[in-house]
């Protein structure tokens, strides 16, 4: 049997579009802040490693750890970097835990995105030197053209993707904490003005700031805590090969990959019968329904057009992003896929107000790293 490991805490900000009041580190020890009271720890005393998700790139600092550790509780105390995003992060703590080494790990993750003053430049930096950055183009284009390989391998549609956008969106209003909620409709995605074709400037998550951090426990610890434990079943992590691989980037092996070593850890055979609700990757509109299907939550090219039928939808039979996702809450750098674990863990608690689901005992978060990475991450989280 795997060792058992639980969410005991979490903590984050209000994720907005621009925060021009607040440092990244200010915003860092209000979610650290939050987290801690919510597992009812000090983190001086009670809290044995901490975890920072984070690249340096992004961040145009190098060793980001060193910039943490005040803020988070964790000066003069076991800091790490871990350069992937916040589900990798867990699964770095779950791995501390299940050592023996330590009984409680914080990790944290964040943006400040509205620092950014040249993000396009940022973003293409990270293309391949010798045969794609030399193009000198967008590299929100390699995700026009991914896109257009799974709308044709699948034979998803455009007015799919416009549904899953639409559907997003509206889902944000419920949340709070979202800084792209809108009130619109597939039609309006259609028409937006035209940014990486086939993609609209609605289909693509605009970028917003915000931190989490997310607290967890050994077995033993977690059962002496008051708070109800939201249990770790399973994670995954995977780096598969992309469209700047020379694949032709129509499926999304890395979230297959990660998928099945989260299922086989959780004992989850088919995923459509042990998952409740999910929360993933939808940087851009196609990555929905592509990432759907490669959990095995959705036959081949067969999630768009349950979307579209609504089957996704809150009251549908597998809701999908009921917090938003990065559509609606914005695309918060490496902590996209903590604002998703945030929401499942709401979810499992009881706790998430008026987009409360009915059943949710057992819910997925999984994560994309981005253009241009083939890099994903799944968790199985469940009460029980």
């Amino acid at each position: 049997m795997p060792t058992k490991v639980a969410i005991i805490g979490v903590g984050h900000t209000a994720f907005r579009a621009t925060s021009p009041g607040l440092s990244y580190k200010e915003l860092m020890f209000e979610a650290a802040t939050r987290a801690y009271e919510d597992a009812g720890l000090d983190a001086r005393s009670e809290i044995d490693s901490f975890l920072t998700c984070s690249e340096d790139l992004a961040e145009g600092t190098s060793i980001f750890d060193e910039y943490v550790p005040d803020q988070i509780g964790g000066a003069e105390r076991p800091v790490y970097t871990v350069s992937g995003d916040t589900i990798q992060g867990l699964a770095t703590a779950y791995m501390q835990i299940a050592s023996g080494i330590v009984d409680v790990v914080s990790v944290e993750a964040h943006s400040k995105a509205s620092n950014v003053v040249t993000p396009g430049e940022l973003h293409a930096f990270a293309l391949d030197p010798i045969f794609v950055r030399p193009l000198g183009f967008n590299a929100h284009a390699m995700a026009g053209l991914e896109a257009s390989a799974y709308l044709a391998t699948t034979s998803t549609t455009r007015e799919q993707c416009a549904h899953v956008v639409a559907k997003n969106r509206r889902n944000a209003l419920a949340n709070p904490s979202a800084a792209h909620a809108a009130a619109i409709d597939p039609q309006d995605v259609l028409s937006s003005p035209p940014a990486f074709a086939p993609l609209t400037e609605l289909e693509v998550s605009a970028p917003a700031d915000g931190a989490l951090v997310i607290v967890l426990a050994s077995e033993e610890r977690a059962k002496k805590l008051k708070r109800q434990p939201v249990w770790l079943r399973g994670i995954g992590w995977s780096t598969g090969s992309g469209i700047t691989s020379g694949t032709d980037g129509s499926s999304a092996d890395y979230a297959r990959s990660a998928a099945e070593m989260a299922y086989r850890m959780a004992g989850i055979g088919d995923p459509r019968q042990g998952i409740d609700f999910a929360e993933v990757d939808d940087s851009y509109s196609y990555k929905e329904p592509q990432h759907l299907e490669a959990l095995g939550l959705f036959g081949p090219g067969r999630a768009g057009a349950a979307t579209a039928d609504g089957a996704t939808a809150r009251d549908g039979d597998l809701p999908v992003n009921v917090s938003g996702g990065s559509l609606g809450v914005g695309q918060l750098f490496e902590a996209s896929g903590g604002q998703k674990v945030a929401e499942v863990v709401a979810q499992l608690r009881g706790e998430a107000g008026p987009r409360q689901l009915k059943k949710a005992k057992t819910g997925l978060a999984q994560s994309w790293r981005g253009i241009p990475t083939a890099t994903g991450a799944v968790v199985v989280l469940s009460r029980d």
